[in-house]
């Protein structure tokens, strides 16, 4: 069995049509702060690593809220050659959501839909033995990619 103690997460890439805006929604709603400079990549390098000729990329790294200077990023990218946008789905194979924890579910599900988002689902409320009552929503950020808001009682 190999040694995993030095493994450390480092980031979630989000694929975004309008990167830009997809980076003040999040700082904006959630939090995140931009790391390092705007990423504007292309060449050899970005073809061989995507497998795509002519491709490039930019974008913007954003520090995940709640673990300190030194937590997970989001890494927010609009390849040049963007795909066409899949429906929003809970449940395609492959990551599905990102989660915020928050003080309070129903204020940040309005903020989300004041910057174009809406909800995915319907709020619910579930009771978790031993770990306390949880308030949850799956709502879609203004590209229509999928998140959950909890909020704990």
């Amino acid at each position: 069995m190999s040694d995993n103690s030095s493994i450390r997460y480092a980031h979630t890439n989000l694929v975004a049509n309008d990167w830009r805006r997809m980076v003040d929604f999040y700082c904006q709603v959630f939090g995140c702060v931009p790391v390092g400079g705007e990423r504007d990549r292309k060449g050899a390098v970005v073809e061989a690593l995507t497998g795509i000729k002519g491709c490039g990329v930019k974008g913007q790294h954003l520090r995940l809220p709640g673990h300190g200077e030194h937590g997970p990023t989001i890494e927010v990218f609009r390849f040049n050659k963007n795909e066409a946008t899949l429906p929003s789905s809970v449940t395609r194979p492959g990551f599905a959501h990102l989660a915020f924890e928050v003080p309070d579910v129903e204020a940040k599900r309005k903020e989300v839909q004041a910057w174009g988002g809406k909800d995915y689902g319907q709020l619910a409320t579930i009771d978790i033995p031993g770990e306390g009552r949880l308030t949850v929503i799956y709502v879609c950020d203004p590209e229509g990619n999928i998140i959950e808001l909890q909020e704990w009682h």
